[in-house]
């Protein structure tokens, strides 16, 4: 299923779709034109917009108008934006606290178990994405995850000094001479050991 997002129709296109002098039946009324009561578009505008649609499956809504509690998924980080996060096959959030109250961002727990701030105007799907079984799946042999675009993933530890930091050395020995010496990526950066790399402003 696509997560693409299409953008909202503006109020006044909506008004000007509905207001139209010679348009005289809804949408709705117009595919039950063969009933005997055919009821006027304000009766049927009235009764979409009182229907609860916030606990409906794969409703697309801004934050602001679901409950706590409720799990969505393919949630936007900017208004607008599009659908960033909470995308992958059997992956949903959780909102925590009420999208109602007056305050302008909305705490979510994502699937990873941390808690985000997001702004309410951001729009979310409602429910969970399909697919769950997706992690589960065992590959038959090597040559299937080839298949994928998946390389093979050989240790920095078995390369040579020139490879990788941590090359070289007698045995298994990722110190290359010096003790203590954490983990570094192949271009020399710190990693693994709870090395911080996202910024303070990106875990808001």
């Amino acid at each position: 299923m696509s997560l693409f997002r299409a953008r909202l129709a503006s109020s006044t296109l909506l008004r000007s779709i509905l207001h139209t002098p010679s348009r005289s039946l809804s949408s709705v009324a117009v595919e039950n034109v063969e009933s005997k009561a055919i009821p006027s578009w304000k009766s049927v505008m009235a009764q979409m917009l009182t229907q609860d649609i916030s606990s409906h499956v794969g409703s697309c809504m801004p934050l602001s108008n679901m409950r706590i509690g409720t799990l969505i998924h393919n949630i936007e980080i900017r208004p607008g934006q599009g659908g960033k996060l909470v995308r992958a096959a059997g992956t949903s959030a959780k909102i925590l606290t009420e999208p109602n109250r007056s305050a302008r961002y909305c705490e979510i727990k994502l699937p990873s178990g941390v808690k985000k701030l997001i702004d309410k105007r951001c729009s979310a799907t409602i429910g969970t994405v399909s697919n769950p079984e997706h992690g589960t799946k065992k590959l038959r042999k090597a040559g299937q995850s080839r298949w994928l675009g998946r390389r093979p993933v050989v240790r920095g530890v078995a390369m040579n000094p020139v490879d990788h930091p941590h090359g070289g050395g007698e045995g298994r020995s990722k110190s290359s001479g010096s003790h203590g010496r954490g983990s570094l990526t192949p271009w020399g950066k710190p990693t693994k050991c709870g090395y911080k790399t996202a910024r303070l402003k990106k875990r808001m």
